[in-house]
């Protein structure tokens, strides 16, 4: 087993299932996306440690424990259709693209969207689809979604990603004052909307339209 496979294997087993994650999917996705790839070069030592990094543009990628518990609580299934809002590295786009048939990911950072994709393509992810834009406006040409995830935070939920939920559809995201949040889980049933929240957590903000300011 090559190096890097025992780092993922340590981290799966003592960062994700230790920590009480228990969803095989999620773990043998984790297993197998090679993380140090979506990291820096000068930061690829630190790759499977349980901390967020710094990616560029003042972005981060999540910690691995917080990548699996939303992936987890996002409960998704091999025929789903997901919007990633708030590509950054690309990494979540991977894990999901093990779990679902089709991602389209939506990055607000030019520069950070085009890194994203080309690990993405080199690692032959032909289901993850890679898009530039506002990620508080949703990705419109391609909703609805059954599932919704956001890898930074909102003062409060953007309504354009409520509205491209499917019926049955789930959205997994931060919310709360810009330097402390909750995470928060909205179903979109037939009856309405429903929502819940999960742990405290730090994010970077979502910023756009329907999110913070850029200042």
């Amino acid at each position: 087993m090559e190096e890097n496979q025992i780092d993922r294997e340590w981290m799966v087993e003592q960062q994700i299932a230790g920590r009480g994650i228990d969803d095989e999917h999620v773990l043998d996705a984790m297993r197998k996306v090679p993380r140090h790839l979506f990291i820096p070069p000068e930061a690829r030592q630190q790759a499977y440690s349980d901390r967020p990094l710094r990616i560029g543009s003042g972005q981060t990628i999540s910690q691995p424990y917080i990548v699996g518990l939303m992936t987890a609580l996002l409960d998704v299934q091999s025929e789903h259709k997901v919007l990633d809002v708030g590509t950054g590295s690309g990494y979540q786009a991977a894990i999901l693209a093990e779990l679902a048939k089709e991602i389209h990911t939506i990055e607000r950072y030019p520069e950070l969207a085009r890194s994203a994709e080309k690990v993405l393509h080199e690692l032959g992810y032909g289901n993850v689809h890679v898009h530039v834009g506002d990620g508080t406006q949703g990705y419109t040409p391609c909703a609805p979604y059954d599932r919704i995830i956001v890898g930074a935070a909102a003062p409060s939920v953007p309504k354009p990603l409520l509205n491209q939920l499917a019926i049955g559809g789930r959205l997994v995201i931060p919310v709360g004052r810009r330097y402390s949040q909750r995470l928060e889980i909205w179903e979109n049933a037939e009856d309405g909307l429903n929502h819940s929240s999960n742990i405290p957590v730090v994010f970077v903000p979502l910023v756009g339209e329907n999110g913070w300011d850029a200042d």
